[in-house]
């Protein structure tokens, strides 16, 4: 049965250390990148492919706007893209989801990357349109589904827990590695996340432990990494 690494990632917008960033990238070793915080302004879409070609990665999805984007490494095939725009909340920074379908192995995935709201009901009420979202790019492309993201909230929150009522907690699943991922320096609390269709096996998913990628996180960006190992019926 193929695997496939999927990595999910709050790179700040590329204002720490890019070097130690692309250093932690590519130690992880992964078939998709699902990003948040991806740079949005002067000269964004430069940036974007700059990093992406520094990890050994393409641009496989993302737009300029709610700063997300999905990348995909040497093994995997990006098939078909979406981008989504969450519902404007006055005075917020604006939420989507990017979604990229892609192809490793002969097996078939769906990526999505979002970061919620930091406030509780648009947080809540967002996560209601991401799962629609996702159901109909599942019955389009006929596909499992993994969500990655900064849910901004704790697991256990009220939207984490609409999450893992639909989707498996990868990390809770099959927990490899660390789990807290914020703060990269201090890491107290888990907010960054992967979900994965019932149908996916989780191998294992948590922060990497390894000594020659941890080095990096505290210069690299404000978050840490979660990676998780996935098996797929072909």
């Amino acid at each position: 049965m193929p695997t496939i690494r999927v990595l999910s990632y709050n790179i700040r917008s590329l204002r720490d250390d890019t070097t130690a960033l692309e250093r932690v990238v590519r130690g992880c070793a992964p078939d998709l990148v699902c990003l948040q915080e991806v740079p949005r302004f002067l000269l964004w879409r430069a940036k974007r492919r700059r990093f992406a070609r520094h990890c050994g990665l393409t641009v496989g999805a993302g737009r300029r706007a709610a700063g997300l984007a999905v990348l995909a490494g040497p093994r995997a095939t990006v098939l078909h893209q979406e981008y989504h725009l969450l519902t404007r909340v006055a005075g917020m920074h604006r939420r989507g989801l990017a979604i990229a379908v892609a192809e490793v192995q002969g097996v078939r995935l769906i990526a999505a990357s979002t970061h919620l709201d930091l406030a509780d009901l648009p947080r809540r009420a967002h996560v209601g349109q991401v799962l629609g979202l996702l159901e109909r790019a599942r019955c389009r492309y006929r596909a499992p589904v993994v969500l990655t993201g900064d849910i901004n909230e704790d697991s256990g929150g009220q939207a984490w827990d609409l999450l893992a009522r639909r989707f498996q907690d990868a990390y809770a699943t099959a927990p490899a590695g660390m789990g807290h991922t914020y703060s990269a320096r201090r890491p107290q609390r888990r907010i960054d996340a992967i979900f994965a269709d019932p149908e996916v096996e989780v191998i294992g998913c948590g922060v990497p432990a390894d000594a020659a990628v941890t080095a990096d996180y505290a210069r690299a960006t404000d978050h840490r990494p979660v990676v998780a190992e996935l098996a797929l019926r072909a």
